[in-house]
């Protein structure tokens, strides 16, 4: 009898064997089965051990412990010897994956190759397998199809190997935007697993649903999967950790900046913890991306260079120059501006045309001032900014030649456009030639022709070549154009056929949408044309095209050429270049363009005003607690004398009259454009100026107002009131006045009724209410907008969940704390409560509104306002002046009329 055929060496191997099997399913158990084959071997049977030493590699990768399975592996390479090759083969199978997944996908590679020699059958389907992972990481997204196809129909009798094939094409097919693929893949790996008890695997799949939907561009099914994978997944942190940097990916592109931040703080100590070397990097990355979108340069810097040390260990060079570039973005965002141009170009710069009346450009080929903002009153190094400028070009060269041209186009552009920022106009003229004869991407290169033509002083063919790489954004095809259509003797060449889907995808993990900077150029440009021209109807379309492009929507072309809607009243749209703040009002006798002087002065008096009202809610509330706990809070040594309501009276009063002055009275920004005293105002803020209750600056006190992201329902034609509205109220848990409030909204109203505060229940109430009443206790997340939420009986309602509905009533109230409170990485996509129910319906065309707290309001202030609010409402008024007559009458402060506010439910 051969060693081989040793009955106790025939019963080890069986339960070894039958470890590596149960890994899959119950790694805990395989790991005491494949421990008590080790104890009984002893060293001496080397088959029996290498397959045992296998089992416990297997479970201890699905319980999320690289390290140890990479170590067991190798022990396992080492017990089967020369004896035993077809075991070494299949070790090493087993270690591709691993050995990827810590982070050298390359060296994978090379272990499949050497296992496939040893290899036959359905052990050479498995590697397929196994290979596809390590092409995954590596970006051969076209490849790990290839292996997965050739597998999948040879695994019928392996369903575990079967369901991986699936779940790892599907993924290739999502990086490759083959999204239908990619989810019926994802769909029969659930359904393979779920049939045959591999439920971790199936777990797997679903996992990445949230994934293809945010690829694919639906967020509000993405946070829905991602809220049951997040579940499905506890107990497996490694693989809940890799769907969170997944999903967070999609996230940045989608610039939710701040949920992404959330998701990836979470996932990277669990990489950490899991030894999960090949994620980590990307997830580090991908923060630091987060961090630079929600304008934590350092934080982004820091955490750039420790992925691209990562990457380096890990030997993935392709990848080292994306990492290397979000360091290069940081440092640039912290560069400031030279006091003067270098002596060299200062020649070349006048003959271009580049810099006028003390300005110089933006990043974004705007102007800007030219003030230093150094820390200590130190001028910037010229020489250290010449250094930047040449990493920039110089990292664009790596992203080409490691097959990334489109980043490397954009962050060329980039660098011309710093060069150009800091002073040095001559580096930047090649640079923007090369961008304009050789970039793949219609947008880019248009923005090169357009920044070209702004150097040579040429504006208004820079905004004309501007608004072509806009449109090209919605051109069929991603904006393939024949040459013969540009129009433009400067015009780049259109080369789309090129475009590989695999890298444009990883694309999505830049900083900023190319889109959206171009849009931001071409408003930079037309406010430095009214300059000279006086043309504000121009800075009007720029920045109406700016905040579209945000929203992935079409500019309103109202603002180019129509007048304004009979009754529509006055708009007051802000724009800023820099710290520099304007008003284009726009109204019965035309537009007007206004200087408003610094942006970030206004943005500190709004905070100091929000601060004030918070601190005379808070004061309002010791006041009528019990007496002890009033004498004993103002016998804190936090509450002073200014403290008292008198004292916080005064001080608000006077920051909003100085604010008032600033941005209203003093510029006459509502008497510029034909705005007749007491008529209806739409106020279109920029940047954190969406958090001001405006509705209480001294010059709207009593007036109309709406706040509204963008003009379109301004410029929208004025529909007549369509029947009797029916009126749904509902009230949330935790409020003394809440089912007062919400009965008071049903008695109010011809037709309405209360419905239950429950999620299933509101979004019912959203599909068919005109008007939607909710008393209930809000909260806004300013780092996650899209992660606030109203309390309700069973849960609490996201922001999120609102992205789904098929329909949003016309007017929605929210009478919670905070409620409306908003927060927009750019312009144009105001975000939370509010800003979820408007994007609702602006996605269906409809125009809405959305009437809410921006400070906090006590439970029975709100119902004092709000029973005045709906009695008016019901008499005929508009949203926005049934809101401002109740706020004068009842003297409750802190609700804004959000949207289309001006337009009567009511037929009267």
């Amino acid at each position: 009898m051969t060693f081989s055929e040793d009955p106790l060496d025939v019963g080890l191997l069986d339960r070894a064997e039958a470890a590596v099997r149960l890994s899959a399913t119950d790694p805990r158990l395989a790991l005491v089965e494949a421990r008590a084959v080790l104890d009984l071997a002893a060293g001496a049977y080397g088959e029996a051990a290498s397959v045992a030493l296998r089992a416990t590699a297997l479970a201890a990768r699905e319980l999320g412990d690289l390290e140890l399975a990479g170590e067991r592996l190798e022990e396992a390479i080492a017990a089967a010897g020369h004896g035993f090759p077809r075991r070494v083969a299949q070790a090493r199978m087993s270690l591709v994956t691993v050995r990827a997944q810590l982070g050298d996908p390359e060296g994978g590679l090379l272990l499949a190759d050497l296992a496939e020699r040893d290899l036959t059958g359905a052990d050479l389907a498995r590697l397929g397998v196994q290979r596809s992972v390590a092409l995954i990481l590596l970006g051969r997204h076209e490849e790990a199809v290839r292996h997965c196809d050739r597998a999948i129909g040879l695994l019928d009798d392996d369903p575990l190997f079967r369901a991986g094939g699936l779940l790892n094409r599907g993924l290739a097919h999502t990086y490759l935007e083959q999204y239908g693929e990619g989810e019926a893949d994802l769909a029969e790996c659930a359904r393979v697993a779920r049939a045959t008890g591999l439920d971790h695997i199936a777990m797997l799949a679903e996992g990445n649903l949230p994934f293809v939907a945010a690829r694919r561009g639906d967020i509000a099914a993405a946070f829905s999967r991602y809220r049951a994978a997040e579940a499905a997944l506890f107990g497996y942190p490694e693989r809940l950790a890799v769907m969170r940097t997944d999903f967070a990916e999609v996230l940045v592109a989608a610039r939710l900046p701040g949920e992404a931040r959330t998701l990836l703080e979470q996932a990277v100590p669990e990489l950490v913890a899991a030894g999960a070397q090949a994620a980590l990097p990307g997830a580090r990355l991908l923060l630091a991306q987060a961090a630079l979108l929600a304008g934590d340069a350092p934080l982004a810097e820091t955490t750039a260079r420790t992925a691209l040390a990562e990457l380096d260990a890990q030997g993935r060079a392709a990848w080292l120059p994306l990492a290397r570039e979000v360091v290069l973005r940081a440092r640039l965002a912290e560069t400031p501006t030279p006091l003067a141009v270098h002596a060299r170009d200062a020649t070349a710069q006048t003959q271009a045309g580049g810099t006028r009346d003390g300005m110089a450009q933006t990043e974004s080929g705007g102007t800007r001032d030219a003030t230093p903002q150094t820390q200590g009153g130190d001028r910037p190094s010229a020489a250290g900014a010449e250094r930047l400028v040449t990493d920039l070009v110089a990292c664009a060269d790596d992203l080409a030649a490691c097959g990334w041209p489109g980043a490397s186009a954009a962050l060329r552009l980039t660098a011309a456009a710093a060069a150009v920022r800091l002073g040095a106009i001559t580096p930047a003229l090649p640079q923007l030639d090369r961008v304009a004869a050789t970039a793949t991407r219609p947008l880019v290169r248009w923005h090169a022709v357009a920044m070209r033509h702004r150097l040579d002083g040429d504006l208004d063919r820079a905004l004309a070549a501007a608004a072509r790489g806009i449109d090209a954004v919605h051109a069929p095809g991603g904006g393939a154009q024949s040459d013969g259509a540009q129009g433009d003797g400067a015009g780049p060449r259109d080369r789309d056929a090129d475009r590989d889907p695999a890298r444009d995808a990883e694309l999505r993990v830049h900083a900023a949408r190319p889109a959206e900077d171009l849009a931001a150029f071409g408003l930079e440009i037309a406010l430095d044309r009214a300059r000279r021209t006086g043309d504000a109807r121009t800075v009007l379309a720029w920045a109406e095209r700016w905040r579209a492009v945000v929203r992935g929507a079409a500019a309103p072309t109202s603002a180019l050429h129509g007048v304004p809607p009979a009754g529509s009243g006055l708009l007051v749209e802000l724009v800023r270049r820099g710290d520099d703040l304007f008003a284009v009002t726009a109204g019965s006798k035309g537009c007007a363009l206004r200087a408003l002087g610094s942006y970030q002065a206004a943005v500190e008096a709004t905070v100091r005003i929000r601060y004030g009202l918070r601190r005379r809610a808070l004061q309002d509330a010791l006041r009528d607690a019990p007496r002890d706990a009033r004498h004993d809070a103002l016998r804190d040594p936090r509450h002073d004398a200014g403290d008292l309501p008198g004292a916080a009276d005064e001080g608000i009063a006077r920051e909003m009259s100085a604010l008032d002055h600033a941005l209203l009275s003093g510029p006459g920004t509502l008497t510029s454009a034909g705005g007749r005293p007491g008529g209806p105002v739409t106020i279109v803020p920029t940047g954190a100026l969406s958090t001001l209750p405006w509705p209480l600056l001294p010059s709207l006190r009593g007036r109309p107002v709406s706040v509204a992201a963008d003009a379109a329902a301004w410029l929208a034609p004025r529909p007549r009131p369509a029947g009797v509205p029916l009126v749904l109220s509902l009230a949330g848990p935790g409020l003394d006045h809440a089912a007062a409030e919400a009965d008071m909204v049903a008695a109010a109203h011809a037709r309405s009724r209360r419905v239950a505060a429950t999620r299933a229940e509101a979004l019912a109430a959203l599909e068919r209410a005109d008007v939607l009443h909710i008393a209930a206790h809000g909260m806004f997340s300013p780092r996650g907008p899209m992660l606030s939420q109203i309390t309700l009986d069973d849960g609490p309602l996201m922001a999120y969940d609102l992205l789904a509905a098929r329909r949003i009533p016309r007017l929605v109230v929210l009478s919670a704390c905070d409620a409306g409170m908003a927060h927009a990485p750019v312009d144009g996509a105001a975000l939370g409560l509010a800003g979820a129910f408007l994007d609702g319906a602006a996605r269906n065309g409809d125009a809405a509104c959305v009437v809410a707290g921006v400070v906090p309001v006590r439970d029975d202030e709100a119902l004092t306002l709000m029973t005045v609010f709906h009695t008016l409402l019901a008499e005929g008024r508009s949203p926005a002046e049934a809101l401002a007559q109740a706020s004068e009458k009842t003297a409750v402060p802190g609700f804004v009329c959000f949207g289309a506010g001006d337009e009567p439910l009511v037929a009267v």
